[in-house]
């Protein structure tokens, strides 16, 4: 490997999503700095979160249509039995529903859980608590999607937060998406939601650190068609 690949493999590319805030936050040290140095450094500092925070690494998938990966950063806070959001159109009947919670440290780019077709995406606005209480499932503006999977109907929901206020989904209704693949984003501090057929055997526990596209939530027991190609 030569020394301007070690160069760029050591720098994280930053999502499309983040340069106007970027560009915004780096205007704004500019001008504190002409006022105050203790303002440019204090912008400065800000500005460098900015970037880290709109960071989007490269993920490596792991190929097996049996496991279910976590579509985001975070620490897994909720493991267990529950209803799914109503304008998923999934019934009343609990499904197991896995939490990844964000904090403003947090990769924000999102990921499928699972392979398969696109069958729904639905917005709901609402409220703004703090995205680690149970309530914020039900309470909070959220934007879903339900995947026909080779293992079911499996849903991701991303769910705004205390200082998140914008949610970015861009996948479409009707598409396929590989396991792994991104979809979305949100805006600052946040939540997602993964429900599963009961068929799915969590392998996670509240309190661990999951990498979105790569740590393993749930596995299936069955047997079910894997792709013969790696998309990641």
């Amino acid at each position: 490997m030569s020394l301007v690949d070690s160069v760029k493999n050591a720098f994280v590319p930053i999502h499309r999503e983040g340069y106007p805030f970027i560009a915004a936050f780096g205007a704004g040290t500019l001008f504190l700095g002409y006022f105050s140095s203790v303002l440019f450094w204090i912008g400065l500092i800000l500005t460098a979160w900015c970037v880290y925070f709109f960071r989007d690494p490269e993920r490596v998938t792991p190929v097996d249509d049996r496991l279910v990966v976590s579509p985001a950063d975070g620490i897994i806070s909720a493991v267990g039995p529950a209803v799914p959001p109503r304008e998923l159109g999934l019934g009343n009947t609990e499904m197991t529903r896995i939490s990844v919670f964000m904090n403003v440290f947090s990769c924000h780019v999102n990921r499928a859980p699972v392979r398969g077709r696109i069958t729904k995406i639905e917005h709901r606005p609402g409220k703004f608590l703090n995205a680690e209480l149970d309530k914020a499932s039900s309470e909070n503006e959220r934007n879903g999607l339900v995947i026909d999977s080779p293992n079911g109907t499996v849903a991701a929901v991303q769910i705004a937060g205390l200082v998140a206020r914008r949610i970015v989904c861009w996948a479409e209704t009707g598409g396929s998406i590989a396991i792994g693949e991104r979809f979305g984003l949100i805006r600052f501090g946040s939540r997602v939601d993964v429900f599963l057929p009961s068929t799915a055997v969590p392998r996670v526990a509240v309190g661990q650190t999951a990498v979105g596209g790569e740590t393993v939530l749930a596995e299936f027991g069955g047997i079910a068609a894997t792709p013969l190609v790696r998309i990641s």
